[in-house]
């Protein structure tokens, strides 16, 4: 007979994946143990290992949900009755408010994603592509004839934009939800005065 799913399996899948994420980005993935994790998470090793059976399964759930979530939170929001400015706006201060409380698992994308196989790492970096073009897109919009055949150049300026954003998401990781608006707000002025000196 089949073993039924725990009615809060979701949220104890959930808690491991934040504990793995502490525990990946402060002791680095390498010395990273079952064992250890299992403590983080404040459950049994036998426990653990009916959610993951290994910790390069529990690193790409943990990369793949954290990932797929940010895209999906940025690349959905309803954006299509505001002006090209407001849209940019919007989209700038949604990426800070989507880092907000997670910055192990942006430490653990920074520095473990290289030690899963390459087709799973793919599938990861699409996510970050999906991202990463949507909000090129965005720029693009905002200033339609600066980038007319200049695909480099827009890959720089949206690149620079995520520069600005990852500086400030490094240097000020507890900064609350207002001050995250109040940076992402110079990051769109100065985003806008750039392209309109362009």
């Amino acid at each position: 007979m089949a073993r039924t799913i725990a009615k809060d399996h979701d949220q104890k899948r959930d808690q491991i994946l934040k504990s793995a994420a502490k525990v990946f980005a402060t002791q680095g993935f390498d010395r990273a143990s079952m064992a250890m994790l299992a403590r983080e998470c404040g459950i049994s090793k036998a426990n653990i290992y009916h959610y993951y059976d290994s910790k390069d399964a529990l690193l790409f759930d943990l990369l793949d949900t954290y990932l797929r979530e940010l895209r999906d939170r940025i690349c959905h929001i309803d954006i299509s009755d505001l002006s090209a400015e407001k849209r940019l706006r919007r989209v700038v201060a949604e990426v800070l408010l989507a880092y907000q409380g997670a910055d192990y698992e942006h430490q653990v994308q920074i520095g473990a994603m290289s030690a899963l196989p390459e087709d799973q790492q793919r599938l990861l970096r699409g996510y970050q592509r999906e991202l990463v073009g949507f909000v090129e897109g965005i720029i693009k919009a905002a200033a339609p004839k600066v980038f007319e055949g200049q695909g480099d150049k827009l890959r720089a300026a949206t690149m620079s934009v995520f520069g600005m954003l990852n500086w400030y998401y490094m240097w000020n990781t507890g900064a609350g939800s207002e001050a995250r608006e109040s940076y992402a707000a110079l990051v769109a002025d100065l985003t806008l005065g750039g392209l309109e000196a362009l």
